[in-house]
C-alpha cells in the first residue's frame, strides 16, 4: 500500500530536484548566452551583465538597495509605476531594475526616474546569480508577475534577502506543468522561500495556494499598474490614443500583432483578399521585434503598398492601407 508523502520528504524531493536544476543550469548557461548573442538578442557591449558582471558605468551605491526584477517589456512596464512610486516615497533610495530583452531596455531606459540603475538580468545559473548578488548586495528583491527562477529565489533566501512577487500570475499552461509531481516539489520549495506574494487576481491566488504557497504570505492589492499609476503618463497615453483614433475613425481595422520575420507575407496576402470585401480596411502590423520592421517596410515597398511607419509620425490618410508599428512605447494603440 502506498503511503502519503510527508512534508519533510516532499522538501527533500524538492531540494534534490533543485540541485539537479542547479547543475544543469550551470552547464547550459554558456551555450544559451552564446546562442542569444549570435542571434542578436543580447546587447552588443553589455552582454557580460548576463553573467552577473556589473556595468562599470554605474557602481553600487553605499547604502541599502532595492532590486526590481523583470524580464520582457510587459513585466518591465508593470514594474515602472511601482519603481516611480518607490522613488517618490523614498528619495535617495538606491533602486536597481533588471530586464532581459533588448526591447525592454530600449523603452524603459528613457522612462526610469533619475538615479534608478538599469542592468541586464543575470542568467538563472549559480555562478551568474552569485556574482550578481555578491556585487549588488540587495536588501530586498521584488520579482514581477511570473518570474519564478530557482537559483535566484533560493540563493537570495539562503543569504537572508527578502524576496516578494508582485502582480503574481501563473498561466494555466504553467500551472498544469508545475502541478505535475516533480514540478510541484520544486515550485513548492521556491514558493516557500518567498516573503510576500501579491497575486494579480483571485484566480491567480487560488493557483498559488494549490501550488503550496503559504497562505499567510498571500495578500491582495489589485493590479499594481493601476493602483500606483503615473497620472502624467496616463494623460499622455490618453492623448496619443485619441489622436490615433481620430486618424483611424470610420475605417474597419484589423491587426496582425507580434508577428515573426516572414509572416508579413502571409498577412499581406490575407489583407489583399479582405480589401476586396472592405475597400477602406486598414491593417496594423506589429512586428514581434522592432528591428524586423525594416524588412517589413522593404517588403511593402516591393509590393507598392501605401503604408505609414509609426516612427515617422505621418498622418494616416484615407489612402493608407497599412500602419506599421516599428517603435516601442508606453501606450497601446487602442
Amino acid at each position: 500500500m502506498r503511503t502519503a508523502r510527508t512534508p519533510a520528504s516532499a522538501a527533500r524531493g524538492g531540494r534534490a530536484l533543485y540541485e539537479l536544476y542547479r547543475a544543469a543550469s550551470r552547464a547550459v548557461a554558456p551555450a544559451v548566452l552564446l546562442w542569444r548573442r549570435v542571434r542578436g538578442l543580447e546587447h552588443p557591449s553589455r552582454w557580460p551583465e548576463r553573467l552577473g558582471r556589473p556595468s562599470v558605468v554605474r557602481p553600487r551605491p553605499d547604502s541599502p538597495l532595492v532590486w526590481f526584477h523583470a524580464v520582457s517589456l510587459g513585466e518591465g512596464m508593470a514594474a515602472l509605476p511601482v519603481v516611480r512610486h518607490c522613488a517618490r516615497l523614498h528619495p535617495g533610495l538606491p533602486i536597481l531594475i533588471t530586464t532581459t530583452t533588448l526591447s525592454s531596455f530600449e523603452v524603459i531606459k528613457d522612462l526610469l526616474p533619475d538615479g534608478v540603475i538599469h542592468q541586464f538580468a543575470p542568467l538563472d545559473c549559480p555562478d551568474a546569480i552569485e556574482s550578481f548578488i555578491r556585487y549588488w548586495k540587495p536588501n530586498l528583491i521584488l520579482l514581477m508577475e511570473s518570474e519564478l527562477w530557482p537559483n535566484l529565489i533560493l540563493s537570495a533566501s539562503e543569504k537572508g534577502i527578502a524576496v516578494a512577487l508582485l502582480n503574481g500570475r501563473i498561466s494555466l499552461k504553467s500551472f498544469n506543468r508545475w502541478s505535475l509531481p516533480l514540478g510541484l516539489q520544486l515550485v513548492s520549495l521556491m514558493l516557500s522561500r518567498l516573503s510576500l506574494v501579491i497575486p494579480l487576481s483571485t484566480i491567480q491566488a487560488v493557483r498559488f495556494q494549490l501550488l503550496h504557497t503559504p497562505p499567510q504570505i498571500i495578500h491582495f492589492a489589485g493590479d499594481l499598474k493601476y493602483v500606483v499609476g503615473d497620472i502624467d503618463a496616463g494623460e499622455k497615453e490618453i492623448t496619443a490614443i485619441e489622436d490615433l483614433q481620430q486618424q483611424f475613425s470610420n475605417r474597419p481595422i484589423w491587426m496582425a500583432a507580434s508577428i515573426h520575420r516572414g509572416e508579413d507575407e502571409v498577412v499581406l496576402r490575407v489583407h489583399d483578399e479582405l480589401i476586396k470585401i472592405y475597400p477602406t480596411l486598414l491593417l496594423i502590423i506589429v512586428p514581434r521585434h522592432p528591428q524586423d520592421s525594416k524588412n517589413v517596410s522593404l517588403n511593402l515597398k516591393k509590393h507598392n503598398v501605401n503604408f505609414v511607419l509609426r516612427s515617422t509620425r505621418e498622418v494616416v490618410s484615407s489612402n493608407t492601407s497599412i500602419y506599421v508599428v516599428d517603435t516601442l512605447g508606453l501606450f497601446c494603440l487602442f
